[in-house]
C-alpha cells in the first residue's frame, strides 16, 4: 500500500510492486487479491494496467490494510477453553488482549500517508541489509519475477 501511495502517477504491476518491496510475487498476488476484494485497491487490466489505490493514502489506515489481509483477532473468551472462565478473561489473557487493543488503536490512528517516504528516493519500504557479495542476489531475484 505504501508502494502504491508513493507511485500514484501510474498503475503498478505486481512485478513492479514486488521489485519495489522485495515481496515474492506469489505471496504479493494473494495480498493484492485480498486488498482488491476489500475495496482498497483497484486492478486495471490492459497494456498500461496494474494496481492503484481506490482511496487517498490520507483516508487509508494501517488497520484497514491489516484487516483486509490478515484480520487481528481480539481475545473475547478463554482461549484455552476453560468453561468456567467464559468471557471473563484471566489476568494473563486480559493483558494479552489489552496489548492487542493497543496495536489495533495504533493501526487505526496511523494513515498510509504517515508512512510515505520521499517519493524521489525510490527506496523500498523496509530495505534489508545486504552482506558483501549479495548485491547480485537482488538482481537474480528480480529477474525471476
Amino acid at each position: 500500500m505504501v508502494h502504491l501511495a508513493n507511485n500514484t502517477g501510474a498503475p503498478q504491476t505486481a512485478r513492479q510492486i514486488a521489485l519495489g518491496t522485495f515481496v515474492p510475487v506469489p505471496y504479493l498476488s494473494k495480498v493484492l487479491q485480498s486488498l482488491n476484494r476489500a475495496g482498497l485497491v483497484k486492478a486495471q487490466r490492459g497494456l498500461h494496467g496494474g494496481f492503484v489505490l481506490r482511496r487517498s493514502a490520507d483516508l487509508l489506515s494501517m488497520f484497514d490494510v491489516v484487516q483486509a489481509v490478515d484480520p487481528i483477532q481480539r481475545i473475547t473468551e478463554c482461549p484455552v477453553g476453560i468453561e468456567s472462565h467464559g468471557t471473563t478473561l484471566c489476568p494473563l489473557h486480559r493483558r494479552i488482549d489489552d496489548a492487542i487493543n493497543m496495536v489495533v488503536t495504533t493501526f487505526k490512528e496511523t494513515r498510509i500517508s504517515d508512512l510515505l517516504g520521499d517519493p524521489s528516493s525510490h527506496q523500498p519500504l523496509c530495505p534489508f541489509p545486504l552482506k558483501a557479495g549479495e548485491e547480485d542476489l537482488v538482481q537474480v531475484r528480480s529477474d525471476r519475477i
